[in-house]
C-alpha cells in the first residue's frame, strides 16, 4: 500500500509541476512573448542543474576520494571503538546514504544558483557603457555585469570546496584517517595530504578574492562619499595586493604537503595570512583613516568627492540638470507687467486627481458594480484647437452585484469594465462640477475623444480570471434602459487562452482550483479564459528585467484604450555612484495614502533609466515593448538576451508617442539625488552647503509632497509645456529653496531638468507655510467659514507652484464636501480657487476670479461698449413675456432642486435639472429675440450646496 502511495504522490506533484509550467507557457504565447519565457526557464534549468552537479561531483568525488584513503589499520583505542559501531551501521548503506545527501545538497545548490538566471543571461551578452572608471580604467560594463558574475562563480567555488573539506573530514574520521585520542600522529599521511590540498585550494581562492576586491572599492562606503576613498586607494588597494601575494604562498605551502609530512611550514602561512589580514587589511588602513584623513579630510578626499559628484550625476541621468540661480531675487512689480502675464498664463489644471476621485465614482459608477481608482490620471487631449490637460480613468468592473453571485456570473458574465471617462484639468462647469470630455454609458458619439473599444478586459482592478468569448456567451457590456436592462456583448479579442478543449478544462481547474472550469456546460466552443491580466503584471511577465513605475495609466489611442507603462533598468553597481533605497525615495502622500499607485520595493540602486515604454492593449492584451532610451547600456544588453521582444523606437505610432510622459518614480528619484547633487563644488558638497529636501505635503504632516503634472511656461521659454513639477525646501527649513520642472512632452524639451534655485538669503515661503496663511488670512478664512457652513467640510487640492513674474504664484484648488453619512456618499466639488504671490492673499470661486482679486482686474472682462438687445442706454433692461416666464420657471427649478439636495434626492434632482436646463434654453432663445434679463444666469451657489452635473442627470444608484 505505501509503495502505491508514494507513486501517486508522485505523479501528482509531477502532474501539478507540469500544470504550471503549461498554463504559464500557454499564457506567454497568448501575448507572443513565449521566447522570454524560454529563455528564462532554459537559463534557469541550465545553472540548476550544472551548479547541482557540479557541487555532488565535487564534494561526492572528495568523499570518494577519503574513502579509498582509509587506513588498512587503525589502532585500537576507545575511540575507534564507539567509532566501530557507527560503521557497522553506515558502511553496508554507504553508497545510498552518500547518494541522498549528495542528491539533497544538489538540490540546495540549484535552487540558489538558478534564482540568479539573470546575472549569467546579462554577463553572456554585456554591452559596453563606453565609460571607464578614474581608478582602475575599467568600462562601466566591467561592474555592472562582469563583476557580480565573477564574485557569484567564486561564491560558489568557495562553497563547493568548504563543503568538500566537511564531507572529507567527516570520511577521514569515521575510518580512522584522523583521530582525536591516543598517541603518534593525529592524521594519516594521506589523509593529511588529501586535507592540505583543499585547504591549500580555498586559500588559493581566497587570493583571486583579494585581488577581485581591489575593485570593489570602487562602491566603498569608507570616505565622506560612496566610492574608493583616499584611505582605499593609499592603504586597503596595496594591502589588497599584498593580500593576495601572501595568500598564494599560503597555498604554495598546503600544496607542498602532498611530498612532505608535517603541518609546521602551512600551518606559519596560514598564521601569517590571518596576521596580515588583520594588520594591513585592518588595522594599518585604520590608522591611515585616523591620523591622515581625519585631521585634512576635505583635502584627501576632494579629488574622490569629485568622481562621486560626476559619476552619481551621470548615473541618474542628472547631469545636464540647466540651474538658473539667484530667481526671484527681484519679484516683478509693475501692476502692467504682471496682468500681462497673467494674460499668458494658460491654463492651470486645479482639478486635482487625488481628489476627485471619489467625484467619478458618484457621478460617472452608473452602476454599484463598476469602480474608479482612488487616485486618477493625467493626460493631454486635442480639444478643439488646443491641448489641454486631461483627468482621465477607466471605469473598470468591481464583480457581480451583492446578493446575485455565483461562478457563472463572476467568471462569465461580469467579465470587464466598460468605458473611458476624463474631464478637463483647467476648467470646471457650474457648481464646482468637473467638466466632462468623455463620459456616461455608452459614450456619446459627440463626444471630443473617441473611444471605438470601451471594453475594459484588461485592467487594474480585473478579476483574477474570467471564461469570456464562447459561442452564445452573453457577458454584461453595460446596463440600459432596454426591456432586458442591459447590453450584452462576447469578447472578439486576440488575447486570451482557448479552454474549449478537455485538456485545458482540466490543467485550468486544476491551476485555479476550481471544478467548474472541468465541468460547467456553460463553458462551450471558443471560449477563452483570461488570467494574469493587470497591466502592470503582464509586462513585468513580458519583461522581468525591467522595474515598472508605480503608476500606469490609460489612453485612447486610435480609437483603442490603452494602458501606459513606464518601464525602468536599474543598478546598484555603477561605481562611485551614490546608492538610494528605490521605496523610499519614491514614497509620497499618494504612496502611502492611495491603493492604484504601486510602492517600489526597498532595493538598493545607483543607476536608473527610464528605458522602455510598454503599453497593454485593455480590450485584447496585447503587450508592446518599445525601446525608449536608445543609449542605455542595460536595455540594448538585455535587448540581445530577448531578441525581438523590445521594438526600436523609431516604430512608435505617432498617436501613442503624444501621450507618453515623464515617469513619476524616475523623477522622483532624481529629484531625491538633486536634494544634495546639485552641489557640484567639492567643498561645498563636502560642508553641506545649500543641500535641500523635499517639502511635506501641507495637508498630510509627516508624508513627502507628491509631484505634480502641469502645463507651463517656464521663464525664457516661447511657449507653455506639460512638465512635470517640485519644489525643495532648505534643509530643515520651511521656506522656499529652489522650483523644479522637468518635460514632459515627447519632443525638444522631453528629459530637460530645469531648477529654478531662490537666493539663499531669501525669505520666500514654502508650501506649509503658504498653506498655513492661506487658513490665516482673514478674508481667505471668512470665505472658507462661509464654504464650511452647515457640515460642509473642505478638502485641499493639490498645491500648484508656478513660476510667475520672476517669482513663485502658489495656487490651490479647495474642494467642499457635503455633510453626509458614508451610506449617503457625499463627494467633493470645487468650492473656493486660494492663490498667493509674494505677499499678496487672494481667492476667488474660479482661477480667473482668484487672479482678479490678486492681481486687481488681470482676468475681468472687458466692459461692452453697446448697450445690448432690448437694453436702453443708460437703462434698466426691458423683459419680454417669454423671457418673463422662462426666469420664473428657472428660479422655481433652482430652488427644487436645492431643496431636492439637500434631502439627498436624486431622482428629484435630476428632474429638477431637466428643469433647469429647458429654462435656460427658453431664456437663450427669449434674449435672442429681444428680451434680456436682469440675471441672466441663476444658478445654485457654488459656496453652498454642489450643483448637479451640467452633463447630465446625477447619479441615481
Amino acid at each position: 500500500m505505501l509503495p502505491v502511495l508514494v507513486v501517486l504522490a508522485v505523479l501528482l506533484g509531477a502532474f501539478m509541476l507540469f500544470t504550471s509550467f503549461w498554463t504559464n507557457l500557454l499564457w506567454y504565447r497568448s501575448i507572443g512573448f513565449s521566447s522570454v519565457y524560454s529563455t528564462g526557464l532554459w537559463a534557469m534549468v541550465l545553472l540548476f542543474v550544472g551548479s547541482g552537479a557540479l557541487m555532488a561531483l565535487l564534494v561526492g568525488a572528495n568523499m570518494v576520494i577519503a574513502y579509498r584513503l582509509r587506513p588498512a589499520y587503525r589502532p585500537l583505542s576507545v575511540e575507534q571503538q564507539g567509532l566501530e559501531r557507527y560503521r557497522a551501521v553506515v558502511d553496508p548503506r554507504r553508497k545510498l546514504i552518500a547518494g541522498g545527501l549528495l542528491g539533497l545538497l544538489a538540490l540546495l545548490t540549484g535552487s540558489s544558483v538558478g534564482r540568479q538566471w539573470p546575472m549569467l543571461l546579462a554577463f553572456l551578452n554585456s554591452t559596453p557603457f563606453g565609460v571607464k572608471d578614474p581608478q582602475f580604467h575599467k568600462d562601466v560594463s566591467f561592474y555592472v555585469f562582469t563583476y557580480p558574475f565573477l564574485r557569484l562563480v567564486l561564491g560558489l567555488l568557495f562553497a563547493m570546496v568548504i563543503l568538500s573539506i566537511l564531507a572529507a573530514l567527516m570520511v577521514h574520521y569515521l575510518y580512522g584517517g584522523l583521530r582525536l585520542q591516543g598517541p603518534g600522529d593525529k592524521a594519516s599521511p594521506p589523509a593529511r595530504a588529501h586535507l592540505s590540498v583543499l585547504v591549500g585550494l580555498f586559500v588559493l581562492m581566497k587570493a583571486v578574492a583579494y585581488w577581485f576586491d581591489r575593485y570593489g572599492l570602487v562602491h566603498s562606503e569608507r570616505g565622506a562619499t560612496t566610492g574608493a576613498s583616499y584611505t582605499d586607494i593609499n592603504a586597503l588597494l596595496p594591502a589588497k595586493t599584498i593580500l593576495a601575494v601572501i595568500a598564494v604562498i599560503c597555498a604554495a605551502l598546503f600544496f607542498s604537503n602532498i611530498v612532505r609530512r608535517g603541518m609546521m611550514l602551512p600551518g606559519v602561512g596560514f598564521t601569517l595570512l590571518v596576521l596580515s589580514a588583520m594588520l594591513v587589511g585592518g588595522v594599518y588602513p585604520l590608522l591611515i583613516q585616523q591620523f591622515q584623513v581625519k585631521p585634512d579630510e576635505l583635502a584627501k578626499e576632494r579629488q574622490y568627492i569629485e568622481r562621486n559628484i560626476e559619476f552619481t550625476r551621470r548615473a541618474y541621468g542628472v547631469d545636464g540638470t540647466k540651474v538658473t540661480t539667484e530667481y526671484g531675487a527681484r519679484p516683478e512689480a509693475d501692476p502692467k507687467k504682471l496682468q500681462s502675464e497673467a494674460e499668458q498664463l494658460g491654463g492651470v489644471r486645479l482639478l486635482d486627481p487625488n481628489v476627485v476621485g471619489e467625484t467619478f465614482q458618484q457621478l460617472q459608477r452608473i452602476r454599484p458594480f463598476y469602480r474608479f481608482p482612488d487616485t486618477l490620471d493625467v493626460d493631454r487631449y486635442r480639444v478643439g484647437d488646443r491641448n489641454v490637460d486631461a483627468i482621465v480613468a477607466l471605469r473598470e468592473l468591481s464583480g457581480a452585484p451583492a446578493g446575485q453571485r455565483s461562478w457563472v456570473k463572476d467568471r462569465m458574465v461580469y467579465t470587464h469594465g466598460y468605458g473611458f471617462v476624463s474631464a478637463q484639468g483647467e476648467q470646471f462647469a457650474n457648481g464646482g462640477y468637473p467638466d466632462f470630455l468623455t463620459k456616461d454609458m455608452p459614450q456619446a458619439p459627440n463626444s471630443q475623444i473617441k473611444v471605438d473599444r470601451p471594453q475594459i478586459y484588461f485592467g487594474e482592478r480585473s478579476p483574477g480570471y474570467s471564461v469570456v468569448g464562447g459561442r452564445g456567451q452573453q457577458e454584461l457590456d453595460y446596463p440600459d434602459n432596454s426591456a432586458a436592462g442591459q447590453r450584452n456583448t462576447t469578447y472578439q479579442g486576440r488575447g486570451g487562452v482557448p479552454i474549449d478543449s478537455f485538456f485545458n478544462k482540466l490543467l485550468f481547474a486544476t491551476k485555479f482550483q476550481e471544478k467548474n472550469l472541468l465541468l460547467s456546460g456553460a463553458v462551450n466552443k471558443n471560449a477563452k479564459i483570461l488570467y494574469n491580466r493587470q497591466p502592470r503584471e503582464m509586462v513585468q511577465r513580458a519583461a522581468p528585467w525591467l522595474t515598472l513605475d508605480g503608476d500606469p495609466y490609460p489612453a485612447v489611442v486610435n480609437g483603442r484604450i490603452l494602458w501606459i507603462l513606464d518601464g525602468y533598468t536599474t543598478s546598484g553597481a555603477y561605481p562611485y555612484s551614490e546608492q538610494t533605497s528605490l521605496g523610499d525615495a519614491t514614497r509620497d502622500t499618494v504612496t502611502d495614502t492611495r491603493s492604484a499607485v504601486a510602492r517600489q520595493a526597498n532595493d538598493r540602486i545607483n543607476y536608473m533609466r527610464n528605458s522602455v515604454k510598454a503599453t497593454v492593449d485593455a480590450y485584447d492584451g496585447t503587450v508592446r515593448l518599445y525601446q525608449w532610451d536608445e543609449k542605455d547600456p542595460i536595455a540594448k544588453t538585455w535587448m540581445k538576451v530577448f531578441k525581438g521582444t523590445v521594438q526600436p523606437r523609431n516604430t512608435i505610432p505617432p498617436q501613442l508617442e503624444s501621450h507618453f510622459r515623464y515617469p513619476q518614480d524616475l523623477f522622483k528619484v532624481q529629484r531625491q539625488i538633486l536634494t544634495k547633487y546639485h552641489v557640484t563644488d567639492a567643498a561645498a558638497f563636502y560642508n553641506g552647503e545649500g543641500f535641500w529636501e523635499v517639502p511635506e505635503d501641507p495637508g498630510f504632516k509627516g508624508k513627502r509632497q507628491p509631484p505634480y503634472y502641469q502645463s507651463l511656461r517656464m521663464p525664457g521659454s516661447d511657449g507653455a509645456d506639460f512638465s512635470l513639477t517640485t519644489v525643495f525646501n532648505p534643509r530643515e527649513n520651511p521656506n522656499l529653496a529652489a522650483f523644479m520642472s522637468i518635460g514632459s512632452t515627447p519632443g525638444r524639451n522631453y528629459g530637460q531638468i530645469q531648477i529654478l534655485q531662490l537666493p539663499r538669503n531669501s525669505t520666500a515661503q514654502g508650501p506649509g507655510q503658504v498653506q498655513n496663511s492661506f487658513e490665516t488670512d482673514p478674508k481667505v478664512k471668512n470665505e472658507l467659514f462661509a464654504l464650511r457652513q452647515g457640515g460642509t467640510r473642505t478638502v485641499a487640492g493639490n498645491m500648484l507652484t508656478i513660476p510667475f513674474g520672476n517669482g513663485v504664484l502658489y495656487v490651490e484648488p479647495m474642494y467642499a464636501m457635503a455633510a453626509g453619512t458614508a451610506e449617503q456618499q457625499p463627494y467633493p466639488l470645487l468650492g473656493k480657487v486660494l492663490v498667493r504671490f509674494g505677499d499678496k492673499i487672494a481667492s476667488g470661486n474660479n482661477m480667473d476670479e482668484a487672479l482678479e482679486q490678486l492681481l486687481g482686474g488681470v482676468a475681468a472682462a472687458p466692459p461692452p461698449s453697446d448697450a445690448q438687445p432690448g437694453q436702453q442706454q443708460g437703462g434698466t433692461p426691458q423683459l419680454t413675456q417669454q423671457a418673463q416666464q422662462a426666469i420664473d420657471e428657472l428660479e422655481a427649478a433652482v430652488a427644487d432642486y436645492e431643496k431636492a439636495q439637500k434631502e439627498l434626492n436624486y431622482t428629484e434632482m435630476g428632474k429638477a435639472w431637466d428643469r433647469i436646463k429647458k429654462a435656460r434654453d427658453a431664456l437663450a432663445a427669449a434674449q435672442q429675440s429681444g428680451g434680456r434679463p436682469a440675471n441672466p444666469n441663476p444658478s445654485p451657489s457654488p459656496s453652498g450646496s454642489p450643483s448637479p452635473s451640467p452633463s447630465g442627470s446625477p447619479n441615481q444608484d
